[in-house]
């Protein structure tokens, strides 16, 4: 199996430890921009995609700066190959004619929100099912300086709006697994700021409220708590869920615990790239694509 990497920072490195325990054989090429860039062992570099007409990709891992995925996956069109692209999908919401474009060529996507792949997450997905829902409260807070060690946070893209960087857009994942919960909001009302001592350009603060039918979801992410908490409170009728994405349990109204498991976040980049392996790019099969990523993408970014 052939995979090419685009963007070879922390994320991509991940990606590549999962896939070689899931393809222990598996050969890399990393698409470079630099003829100096740096040479990791294991992994070839290109530095045209031109160089694509004679390797024969099985498919590729878009993991650069968010604010270049447009003109990345824009440039693999012509190669039709699967795209593994690194969350969000874009930095900007454009006007859709990429997506229709993947869309009409059929090329297989899948847009990486690995949290979907949480084992208390999925619980939680199946023990509201058929279960009357009256309200949802999803809280994601940490420390941005915290984010990666021995690097300043202010050089990082997460700091800079205009790098595409903001916690509304870096923490997509709560809307995402929001929206794969409960489905599509019929309204959603947005508050976004940057208030706190961090002292950079992007948002630091988001407030979402998504409307659906017979309840409402509201959605709290910030980058200044040092005391991480990630968790999704979910009010049914005759009792509340709380999920604990760091611990990753589950626990109902009475702190009994309902589902408890040993992995963590780390173990469901390898369940992600398995299923990706496995069923979009063997089976075809569609999940979380680019069309419904843009969905997405909107209710981050779009005025109503």
């Amino acid at each position: 199996m052939n995979v090419l990497i685009v963007g070879l920072g922390s994320i991509a490195k991940k990606h590549i430890s999962a896939i070689k325990i899931i393809r222990p054989n598996a050969q890399f090429y990393a698409l470079r921009f630099s003829l100096e860039a740096n040479r990791i062992e294991g992994i070839q570099n290109i530095f045209s995609v031109s160089e694509l007409n004679t390797i024969k990709v099985d498919f590729a891992i878009v993991s650069n700066p968010t604010f270049a995925h447009r003109e990345t996956i824009k440039s693999l069109i012509p190669f039709n190959i699967p795209l593994f692209i690194e969350k969000p999908l874009f930095s900007e919401m454009g006007n859709g004619d990429l997506v229709n474009e993947i869309k009409k060529k059929n090329i297989k996507t899948y847009v990486a929100c690995n949290l979907r792949f949480l084992d208390c997450l999925k619980f939680a997905k199946h023990y509201i099912e058929d279960k009357r829902v009256n309200e949802v409260n999803v809280y994601c807070g940490s420390y941005l300086p915290d984010w990666r060690p021995g690097v300043d946070y202010k050089s990082t893209y997460s700091a800079h709006k205009e790098q595409g960087g903001g916690v509304h857009i870096d923490l997509i994942h709560e809307i995402d697994y929001t929206y794969w919960l409960f489905g599509k909001p019929t309204k959603t009302f947005r508050l976004f700021s940057n208030k706190s001592t961090l002292g950079i350009s992007a948002f630091d603060y988001a407030n979402y409220t998504l409307d659906y039918t017979g309840f409402n979801a509201n959605i709290v992410l910030n980058y200044f708590r040092r005391d991480a908490k990630r968790t999704l409170e979910i009010v049914l009728e005759n009792e509340t869920i709380t999920v604990d994405i760091l611990k990753n349990t589950v626990c109902n109204s009475n702190a009994k615990v309902l589902f408890k498991s040993k992995k963590t976040i780390i173990d469901t980049y390898t369940d992600q790239l398995q299923f990706f392996i496995d069923d979009v790019v063997l089976k075809n099969e569609e999940f979380n694509t680019i069309c419904e990523a843009y969905e997405i993408l909107k209710i981050c970014l779009k005025n109503d």
